[in-house]
């Protein structure tokens, strides 16, 4: 606190002392203002006697609400900072793991829930390859995922008896839950999904003319194993995505703790198929 407090009484009492001195007025006037800024106003009024008052006096409550606006935006910004202080170092570099997690693990959603509405890829080869791209490009997402939740895992292993005997067993449960078979299930079953999406994308895009003109019985008969493979991934996904969520949800009321360290949302919509 008091960032811009003490330069800002400096610099009102050394206005007080050159108006002082300006207009002979006693010096002390700007000692008080100094101890109390408060007093201000009262000196404004007997020193100006009517010149120019009310834009001096305006100029003065808006410099307060000023000062004042930025003391709380710039307490905020350190509280924030030093939160978890009070925290031994262990807890906060886990913490920051944490942060790390729900930065990729949102970013991941919002790109899954693009995919989901890019589902149904409109039938020319640029949009296919926009999907493609896409596609390529959400799988640097669920890299960087997969390693965020490597990263605080290995954390929690590696430290987990400091965390028991400290009473921070809410910390080691982050890490029971990215290790646990559903979860893990869920991102393979992605993966698939992902890779039989893309293959069959490629395929039409390779293929597309002969696709729509249907007279090449070899590249339909190819094209319809491509599309069953991608339809059984999502369809293998979907059941368990489902079961992801009602885990997650399940382990948030037992441990109620953790909330704010877990995915806040992850993508909960059924795919569609691609036709």
């Amino acid at each position: 606190m008091y960032y811009i407090y003490f330069p800002f009484i400096f610099i009102l009492s050394g206005l007080m002392f050159f108006e002082c001195h300006r207009h002979n007025l006693p010096k002390w006037w700007a000692a008080i203002v100094f101890a109390a800024p408060v007093t201000t106003p009262y000196f404004i009024l007997k020193s100006r006697k009517g010149k120019g008052l009310i834009l001096v006096l305006l100029s003065f409550f808006a410099c307060v609400f000023l000062v004042i606006a930025g003391e709380i935006f710039l307490y905020s910004k350190a509280k924030e900072q030093y939160k978890y202080e009070h925290l031994p170092p262990v807890a906060r570099q886990l913490i920051r793991y944490s942060e790390i997690l729900k930065q990729t693990t949102h970013k991941l959603d919002t790109e899954l829930v693009a995919l989901e509405q890019q589902s149904k890829v409109q039938s020319k080869v640029n949009k296919i390859e926009q999907t493609i791209v896409f596609i390529g490009e959400l799988r640097k997402s669920m890299r960087d995922n997969r390693e965020a939740i490597k990263q605080i895992v290995s954390f929690g292993e590696a430290h987990e008896n400091f965390f028991l005997t400290q009473d921070l067993k809410w910390v080691y449960e982050i890490q029971r839950f990215y290790n646990n078979r559903i979860v893990t299930q869920h991102f393979k079953s992605l993966e698939n999904y992902l890779d039989n999406f893309e293959t069959l994308l490629r395929f039409c895009c390779d293929n597309f003319d002969a696709i729509n003109q249907g007279q090449n019985l070899a590249i339909l008969k190819n094209y319809d194993e491509y599309y069953m493979r991608y339809r059984r991934a999502v369809d293998s996904h979907n059941r368990f995505n489902v079961k992801r969520i009602e885990f997650q949800n399940n382990y948030i009321r037992r441990y109620p703790e953790i909330r704010a360290y877990l995915p806040a949302k992850r993508q909960t919509e059924a795919f569609r198929l691609w036709e």
